[in-house]
């Protein structure tokens, strides 16, 4: 039961941070197509929490690009918590590589 209460809490709060999403331009333009195909300003911006962490809170973790890699295809709600657990994503490595990379650049 926690499990599914958490899927509903999760997937409604990423249905009402629609309208609150990162705004496309606030993104390298390499990076942006990269965060528009795999749906990534539904919960993420660069420097306020959404439905899940800032990447510059984020990148204050400085994890290696690899463990990033990792958790976009299996998230570990237990480092983030307070916020919804993350849907484990597909993303293939060279994409996944570098919006890690990317995540990483910021300060």
């Amino acid at each position: 039961m926690k499990t599914i209460s958490k899927f509903i809490l999760s997937a409604a709060l990423g249905v009402a941070a629609f309208g609150f999403e990162a705004k496309a331009e606030d993104f390298p333009a390499d990076i942006k197509p990269l965060m528009q195909k795999y749906t990534c300003f539904a919960c993420h911006k660069i420097d306020a929490r959404l439905v899940g962490p800032a990447y510059k809170d984020v990148a204050k973790k400085k994890y290696s690009v690899d463990k990033i890699v990792s958790l976009i295809a299996k998230p570990q709600p237990s480092n983030w918590p307070g916020y919804p657990p993350m849907a484990p994503m597909t993303v293939p490595k060279d994409d996944a590589v570098k919006l890690a990379k990317y995540i990483n650049s910021l300060k």
